[in-house]
Parts: C-alpha cells; sequence; structure tokens
C-alpha cells in the first residue's frame, strides 16, 4: 500500500471523525437548543441536494453542455422559490398524517398499499445511479491522487464508515430528535461551499492571474475551446430545468430532509431564498474550474480535478478530496436512511406484517439498520458492476429522468382531487417502462439507446435522456388522465384526495367506535403490536391530545384513534397503520346516518385559516361572526346531531350548566352530567316544543327551565335540532309572588268577615261571664267565669290579628316592650295545652333556664308557644317528647320547640307560614296557627328558624324562636310580672 493512499485514507478518516465528533457534541448537549435547532442550521442542511454531482458531474455537465449545467441548480432553486404553494402543502400532509416518505404520501393520497410499494422499488431503482456517483466520485479521486489500484476497495472502506455513521445517527429509535444529524449535515453543507469557493479561488488567481487574466485567455486562446463546447437548445434547456426541479422535490433523501425532519414552515418559507442563495454561491466556481482545466490540458478527464492533480500545492489536492467526500458521505447517509425507511414500511411490512412482539421498537430499529447497511453497500455494488464503466452526467441523468416518474403523481396528488389509483398506477408503470427500456437497459448492457415510439417527432440528434424524458413524462400524463376521468374513484380516495388537496380540509364522519373508552385502545391495539407498544403509543396520543384514559366521547375517541393512526404511520407506514388501525380499532357501524364530523371541520378551519385568502377568507370571516353570534348569545344554545352526539354548547349554557363546553362537545346526550340527559332527551323526543318550566337542581339550587327545539332539515342540512335552554327562574319567582300575593288577598278579606262575623258573638260570652261573677257566690263557677273572660280575651286577640293581617300584616302602633320570662310563658302555655283531652300519652317538658327575659307580650307570645306546641304534639308518635328549651347568644334570646315526631313534609316546608297551609286532615286544623305565630314574632322585631330533621337528629322538627332580650336601661327597673 502506497504512502499516498495511506494519506488519503488517514485524511478521510480524519474528516468522518471530525463529523462525528460534532454529531457526539450535539448529542450530549455541549451545543446549545438554540444553535442547533435554529433556522439557518435546517437550511444549511437541505444542502444535502448539492450531493458528489455538484461537486464533480456539474463540472463535467458543464464540459457537455456549456452554461446548461446551472439547470441543476436553477432546478432546485426553483422548486424552493415556489414553496407556499408547492413545499408548504405537502409539509402540512406529511405533518398532520405522519408521512416520513413520497411512497407514504402515494400510499396515504391513493389508499393502496401497492402505490407505495410500486413508488418505493421505482425509487429504490432509480436512486442506485446517484449511489453509484457517490461512490464512482469517492473511487475515483483516490485513484487520481494516489494512482493506486486498491481505490476501489478504499471506497468500500469509506462506504463501510459511512454506513456506521447513518447507523449510529440515523436509524435511531422511534420518537428520537435527528438534531445530531440535522447539524452534521449543515456542518457539510459548510464544508461543500467553503471548498468549493476556495477550488474557484484557486482556479482563478493560482491557474490564471486573476480576473484580467481569464477574460484575456477566454477571448483569445480559450476561444475555440468555448465555441467547441456544446450548447443546449431550448428545449433540452426547459427539460434539463424540469428534471432538476422534479429532483429537488422527488428524491427520496431530498424529501425527507425537507419534510420528514421537523422543519417548520417559518423555516421552510425562509429555506425558499436561502437555500438558492447557498446554490447560486455553490455554481459560481464551476466555470471557473472548468475553464482551468481547458487552460492546463483540454484531454485530461475534467472529472479528475486535473488542474489541481498537477498542482504543486498538496493542500488544493486535500480541498478537492474532501469536498467530493464531504457531499459523498452526507448525500449517501440520507440516502440510505430514507430507502431504508420506505423499503421497511412499503416493501418488508407489506410483506411481513408486525406481530404482538414485547419488543416491537426494537425489531424495527435492527430491521432499519439492516437495511440501511444494504442500501449502501447496493451503491457500492451498483457501482462496481455499472457505474465504473459509464460517466456522471450519464448516471445522473439516467437517475434524475427516474424519478422524474413520480412528478405527474405528486402534482394530481396535490390539485387534482379527481386522480384515482388506476390512473397513477398505469401511467406511472408506463412512465417507467419507458425510462427503463430507454436508459437504464443500455445502462446495464453498455448498448446504444433502443428504438422508442414518436421518436420521429423528436430531432435525432437529441440526448437519449431528452428522448426518453419526454415521452416517459407525456405517456405518464395522458394515462394518468384519461384513466382518472374514465374510472371512479373510491371514497377512501376521495377522503384522502380532501385531506391532500390544496385548499380542502378534510371532512372527517360522525361515527362511534367499538371501543367504549380511550383505556380500550390499549387492549385492542395490543392485539397487533404488542402490550408495551400499544400503551406507549396510546399515552403518546393521549398526551398529545391533552386526553386522560377515562376519555368516553365519541368524538374525543375518533380524534385518538386517528392520531395513533398518523403515529404509526410514521412508524411503520400509512398502508400498514391503516390495517392494524382499521382491524383492531374498528368503527361501529349503526342505523344512525352518517354525517360530516362539524366540530373537527371548524377545528381544522382554525388551524388553516391564516392562509385563506380572496373570498375564501371573507366567507371564513364570515362564518366566524355566525359562530361568535351563537357562542356568545346571552340564552343558553346547544346541538346535537341526528345520532344525539353534542356538536356546540354555547358560553351561556356552561354559566348556567358549570359545564364548560369543550369537556362535553363531543359526548353522546346520554353520557351528559346530571340532569342534562333526562331534560336534554326529553326535548329531543318531544314532538311539541317548547317544554316550560322544568324543575332542576343546578348548583344545589333550584332551577325553572324552558327548552325550545329546532330540526335541522333541508337540502343542504346536516341534520340534528337545535336546543334554546332559557332560564325562567326568576319569573317563576315572580309569578309564584304574585298568586302569592293574590291569594293573600283573598285570605285577608276572608279574614276581615271572620273577624267581624265573630267578633259580635265573643263579646256576648264575655258579658255574659262578666254577668255571672255578680250572679254567684260559688267559687267553682266564679273560677269558671274567669277562665272563660281570659278566653274570650284570647280569642278578641285573635280577632284583632285577623284584622291586622286583612289590613297588611302590620301589627297597629309601637312593638311590644313589656318585660317577659321565657320559663313563665313556657309553663302558661303547658298549662293551657293540658286542657286539652287530646295527646296525654305525648311527655311535654319545660326546661328553660330561670331569667331569660325578652321584650314582649306574654299573652301573644303564650298564643305562638300554644301554637308550636299544640302542632308539636301533633306530630309525634305515642310516648313522644316534646322539649320547651331557651338560651342567650349575642343580645337575642332563643326559644326552641323540639320534638321527635315524623318532621315535616318537604313540599309544604317553604309554605310552612302561609295561611292556611297545613299537613292534617281536613276538619282538623285551619293552618292560620304557624301563619299568626310567625306575624307575632315579626311584630316583636324577631324571626324564626325551622330544622326537620334537626342538625345531628335522624327525625323530628326544632323550631327556633328568636327574640330582643330586655335590657334594665330599656325602661323604669322593673319586677316580675305575677301575668307572665
Amino acid at each position: 500500500m502506497s504512502v499516498e493512499l495511506i494519506g488519503v485514507l488517514l485524511l478521510g478518516i480524519g474528516y468522518l471523525a471530525l463529523l462525528f465528533g460534532c454529531g457526539t457534541a450535539v448529542e450530549r448537549g455541549w451545543v446549545p437548543a438554540s444553535v442547533t435547532r435554529h433556522p439557518v442550521v435546517y437550511t444549511l442542511a437541505l444542502g444535502v441536494y448539492a450531493s458528489a454531482w455538484a461537486i464533480y458531474g456539474s463540472v463535467e455537465l458543464a464540459a457537455h453542455a456549456g452554461f446548461g449545467y446551472l439547470a441543476y441548480y436553477l432546478g432546485a432553486a426553483g422548486t424552493f422559490l415556489l414553496a407556499p404553494v408547492l413545499l408548504v402543502p405537502i409539509q402540512r400532509i406529511t405533518r398532520t398524517y405522519q408521512l416520513a416518505s413520497l411512497a407514504d404520501l402515494f400510499a396515504f393520497r391513493f389508499r393502496s398499499r401497492w402505490a407505495g410499494t410500486l413508488v418505493t422499488l421505482i425509487s429504490l431503482v432509480a436512486v442506485l445511479p446517484l449511489l453509484g456517483i457517490q461512490v464512482q466520485t469517492l473511487s475515483d479521486a483516490i485513484h487520481w491522487l494516489t494512482g493506486s489500484p486498491y481505490s476501489s476497495s478504499a471506497a468500500l472502506l469509506f462506504c463501510g464508515l459511512i454506513a456506521v455513521f447513518a447507523v449510529v445517527f440515523g436509524a435511531r429509535p422511534n420518537h428520537s430528535r435527528q438534531d445530531p444529524l440535522i447539524s452534521i449535515l449543515a456542518f457539510e453543507s459548510l464544508i461543500k461551499l467553503f471548498t468549493m469557493l476556495c477550488l474557484g479561488a484557486v482556479a482563478l488567481w493560482l491557474v490564471f492571474d486573476g480576473p484580467q487574466d481569464l477574460q484575456r485567455w477566454l477571448e483569445g486562446p480559450g476561444l475555440p475551446a468555448q465555441q467547441a463546447t456544446p450548447q443546449l437548445e431550448a428545449a433540452q434547456w426547459r427539460t434539463l430545468l424540469l428534471l432538476f426541479f422534479a429532483s429537488a422535490l422527488m428524491m427520496p433523501h431530498l424529501f425527507h430532509i425537507t419534510f420528514a425532519e421537523n422543519l417548520s414552515r417559518h423555516t421552510l418559507l425562509q429555506a425558499s431564498w436561502a437555500l438558492p442563495l447557498f446554490l447560486l454561491l455553490m455554481a459560481l466556481p464551476v466555470p471557473l474550474i472548468w475553464w482551468a482545466a481547458q487552460s492546463v490540458n483540454n484531454e485530461i478527464p475534467v472529472a479528475a480535478y486535473a488542474v489541481y492533480m498537477m498542482s504543486e500545492h498538496w493542500w488544493v489536492k486535500a480541498l478537492a478530496f474532501i469536498a467530493g467526500l464531504a457531499a459523498a458521505s452526507g448525500t449517501m447517509i440520507m440516502i440510505s436512511l430514507a430507502l431504508s425507511g420506505m423499503v421497511l414500511n412499503h416493501i418488508v411490512l407489506v410483506a411481513r406484517p408486525p406481530e404482538a412482539r414485547s419488543d416491537l421498537y426494537g425489531w424495527l430499529l435492527w430491521l432499519r439498520r439492516a437495511l440501511v447497511v444494504g442500501v449502501i453497500v447496493s451503491g457500492w455494488l451498483f457501482y462496481e458492476g455499472v457505474g465504473r464503466h459509464h460517466d456522471l452526467a450519464n448516471l445522473g441523468m439516467t437517475s434524475f429522468v427516474g424519478m422524474a416518474q413520480c412528478l405527474p403523481g405528486m402534482l394530481a396528488l396535490l390539485y387534482w382531487p379527481g386522480a384515482n389509483r388506476k390512473g397513477m398506477v398505469v401511467g406511472l408503470i408506463a412512465g417507467v417502462a419507458v425510462w427503463l427500456w430507454g436508459l437504464w437497459l443500455p445502462l446495464i448492457f453498455s448498448l446504444p439507446t433502443p428504438p422508442l415510439p414518436f421518436t420521429h417527432l423528436i430531432p435525432s440528434d437529441a440526448p437519449p435522456w431528452y428522448t426518453v424524458t419526454l415521452l416517459s413524462l407525456a405517456t405518464n400524463i395522458v394515462l394518468l388522465i384519461v384513466i382518472s376521468l374514465f374510472t371512479r374513484i373510491s371514497e377512501g380516495e376521495r377522503s384522502a384526495a380532501e385531506a391532500c388537496s390544496v385548499d380542502a380540509v378534510i371532512r372527517s364522519k360522525r361515527l362511534p367506535l367499538e371501543a367504549a373508552t380511550a383505556a380500550d385502545f390499549s387492549t385492542h391495539l395490543a392485539q397487533a403490536i404488542g402490550d408495551e407498544a400499544a400503551q406507549r403509543e396510546v399515552s403518546r396520543a393521549l398526551s398529545a391530545l391533552k386526553l386522560t384514559p377515562q376519555e368516553r366521547r365519541p368524538y374525543a375517541l375518533r380524534r385518538l384513534r386517528d392520531r395513533i393512526q398518523a403515529n404509526l404511520s410514521g412508524l411503520m407506514g400509512p398502508s400498514v397503520a391503516r390495517d392494524i388501525v382499521d382491524r383492531y380499532l374498528p368503527y361501529r357501524h349503526d342505523d344512525a346516518p352518517v354525517t360530516d364530523d362539524i366540530h373537527f371541520v371548524e377545528s381544522r378551519l382554525e388551524a388553516y385559516r391564516s392562509r385563506l385568502t380572496g373570498l375564501a377568507r371573507e366567507l371564513d370571516g364570515l362564518r366566524r361572526h355566525h359562530r361568535q353570534t351563537l357562542a356568545y348569545l346571552p340564552v343558553g344554545l346547544c346541538v346535537f346531531g341526528d345520532d344525539k352526539e353534542l356538536l356546540m354548547w354555547n358560553q351561556a349554557l356552561s354559566q348556567l350548566s358549570g359545564i364548560s363546553g369543550e369537556s362535553v362537545i363531543g359526548s353522546r346526550c346520554d353520557s351528559l352530567p346530571t340532569p342534562w340527559p333526562e331534560l336534554l332527551g326529553n326535548v329531543l323526543l318531544a314532538t311539541h316544543t317548547p317544554l316550560y318550566k322544568q324543575a332542576v337542581t343546578l348548583h344545589g339550587k333550584d332551577y325553572f327551565l324552558t327548552l325550545h327545539k329546532a330540526e335541522l332539515s333541508g337540502h343542504d342540512s346536516r341534520g340534528g335540532s337545535v336546543i334554546l335552554v332559557e332560564d325562567h327562574t326568576e319569573m317563576k319567582w315572580l309569578e309564584d309572588e304574585l298568586v302569592h300575593a293574590a291569594r293573600l288577598a283573598s285570605i285577608g278579606q276572608l279574614a276581615a268577615g271572620v273577624a267581624h262575623e265573630i267578633g259580635n258573638p265573643i263579646t256576648g260570652i264575655s258579658s255574659l261571664a262578666q254577668n255571672l261573677r255578680y250572679d254567684t257566690q260559688d267559687p267553682a263557677l266564679l273560677e269558671t267565669a274567669d277562665q272563660i273572660q281570659q278566653l274570650t280575651q284570647r280569642v278578641t286577640k285573635i280577632v284583632n290579628s285577623l284584622v291586622g293581617f286583612a289590613h297588611g300584616g302590620r301589627h297597629a302602633g309601637p312593638p311590644p316592650d313589656s318585660p317577659v320570662a321565657l320559663t313563665t310563658i313556657s309553663e302558661d302555655a303547658l298549662h293551657l295545652i293540658h286542657l286539652a283531652r287530646s295527646g296525654e300519652d305525648v311527655t311535654l317538658t319545660n326546661a328553660c333556664p330561670e331569667g331569660i327575659v325578652v321584650r314582649g307580650d306574654a299573652q301573644r307570645l303564650t298564643q305562638v308557644m300554644v301554637n308550636l306546641l299544640s302542632n308539636a304534639r301533633d306530630a309525634c308518635m305515642p310516648d313522644g317528647q316534646v322539649v320547651i328549651t331557651a338560651g342567650r347568644e349575642a343580645g337575642s334570646a332563643w326559644w326552641r320547640v323540639s320534638d321527635n315526631g315524623q318532621g315535616i313534609d318537604p313540599r309544604v316546608r317553604d309554605h310552612l307560614f302561609e295561611p292556611f297551609t297545613t299537613t292534617k286532615p281536613a276538619g282538623e286544623g285551619t293552618g292560620l296557627g304557624l301563619s299568626l305565630a310567625y306575624q307575632i314574632i315579626s311584630e316583636h322585631q324577631g324571626r324564626i328558624e325551622v330544622a326537620s330533621p334537626p342538625p345531628q337528629e335522624s327525625r323530628g322538627t326544632a323550631i327556633t324562636l328568636w327574640l330582643p332580650l330586655y335590657q334594665q336601661d330599656d325602661q323604669q327597673p322593673h319586677a316580675q310580672d305575677s301575668d307572665c
């Protein structure tokens, strides 16, 4: 082995070691993320387009086509200049549905695993010549530098090192970021740009003596050589531009770096001007190098950089070699990564679908690593078998024409929703057949171009690539259009076409799933990919959507299913992912009509809104205005589909119900929180609406809601129902108050009449009792006469109370302020209760402490206590107990009657103190006792509290009277009144 060969190997290995160190530094975080994830780094990584063809092949193309070499750079620049209308839509699709390759995109759009497999095979065959170029440039550069016969083996060594590099930094576990790889590609782009500019400077200042010397040579000795250089015709120039335009979009490694490596929309738009600038700088030195080579020795192969090989400066040779190695290594790494993913997803996994494995991710990772190595080795084998016998321009044009066959399908994918898989597949196969016959067959067997149909329409002196390009693309396009026009498109293709169309948003169908909750997804999915992978994918999707495993809403479950399918698509391709999801997470096809998922469409429109222009933007603004009108309507509003799935829940209804719209949108009516399933279900089933003043309990309070329903029907309607929910609680209260006031007014009129009619007999009874005291000296009769007199006075006060109630319920005169002892009043009330012969089996106890004195009227307070004791006694069962207690608290006295009876019926609790409210059978109670008690206590500036049952008790009733305490300075000091 020569010293020169060892030096070149050490130089190449040292460069690759530098790249390895750069990748390690990024991976370990030694370089700040703000640098590695900067848009400039991603833009420079796109410089992988400048492969070994840009370093060596462009010079050779300049020798064969003059300034036609610029088509290589202008074609790619044109692709990125059209980023807003071409690259951004593709990026939106690939990011939304996790599509990592051109085959993924075709398989997704045309809903066919065979479409993905076909594109993968075409890419593999078309990219082999490009891989061969990378290996050939390495081998030839080593041979020209060293003259060693082992240049091919040295190239194989570098291929092995590049394969290891691709496995370590490219074929990584799923979901991990590719920051090290992106940074390495950006670094290599800087190396390529620096070396090319340096080589151009060497050509201008070392071979020539500057711009003036170059101009003298071009006008003098170099003029015949320039005139002898072939020039492309206008048609060939345009065709060459088209090929390189397509290559920047179709080549697997360029598609991968552009759309699969997390380039943001902002970065892609920035690259639309930054990458053309980079390519322009790369293109500037090419003619200088070519002219320098012509000036030195026009007979030496241009690709050998003869001018630099003859140079006395060893560093010029090193720059030329490093430039080629940088371009070849980056291109081979990205091609191997892109093709390995395509072959894995669309050939290996289609032929052998994944099984439920304990380590699915590890199995897929090692398969991909093996494919990475296989792709790079296949490139070396192609060079050994075919590539070494052809020049770079011939190999490159074969590769570019082959990948251009996918361009019609790509344009149809974006801009023609009517294209179908039959037209795409037939057109692609026909175009590829022409390409294989016209370029690949002569490449393998070193034959002249075979005869092709319609060649008489093309100039006979046209190069083979031009003829094959026109015929293959024309055949491809015509068959794609004709077959698509005369054959049907499937529902799946139509849905995917809407997802891929530039101006369309996919319309998901509102279908229920077999899985009832999000937690069920793991169980179903584990049958296909294993427990660990299933749990990981479901958890990842739940986290991205911010959902919980307990989620049950059909809308949320549909979103979860779509997200899992997208994630699996990034892992194993859209065809396999779709098969797995359709089989293990199927939709349930009920009898309910299937309509579009309106909420999902609107959420997508919100994300797409910034890209709308013209009339579409105005229509979207009108839609948003109408949407906000409904959302901020001051009346509760909700919308249900025909399948009773909730589509809208506005803010007023959220405030009324305490339920946010985000938490229930997509739920079925029967899964809403109580009491809404019954309430809304009733109105949905009702044939006539509105339903007036439906009583419900919300937030622990009673509400009365009126519900209106409108059916959504018509030719352009998707069906469903709109429900308006009006809160009529205050109106119900006002109505009740009016009814109550009317009732009280009638009761007042009745009370006034009753008081007038009772007053006269009572006066007579009182007179007879007084006369009796003068007609007898019998003590018993006198005592009876006194009792009659007291009772008539009591009746008189009751009658006066009725009169006061009839006149507005207010007691005439100032509030009573006499000192009254609660113990004495309680004893008097118990004495009066005992006069009745009923309820003798109920124990009545006075537990009031001594010394509690309140301000009031003893007679009226006795009446209150008698009424309370009477009600308590009647509420008790045999052997029941009634207890009177009292106490002081905060300047007031509380006076309580407690019983262990059956309690108060909740239906009458709110009307307890209204006149004629009673729970007793007819004829046993008037219902005036508590209303009079309430009036008397109010006149005493007190209040009444009712607890049924009392706190910490399971039954019974406690009625507490709060009265103002009697203070010594209220009046003159007093003595206990014996009447109390």
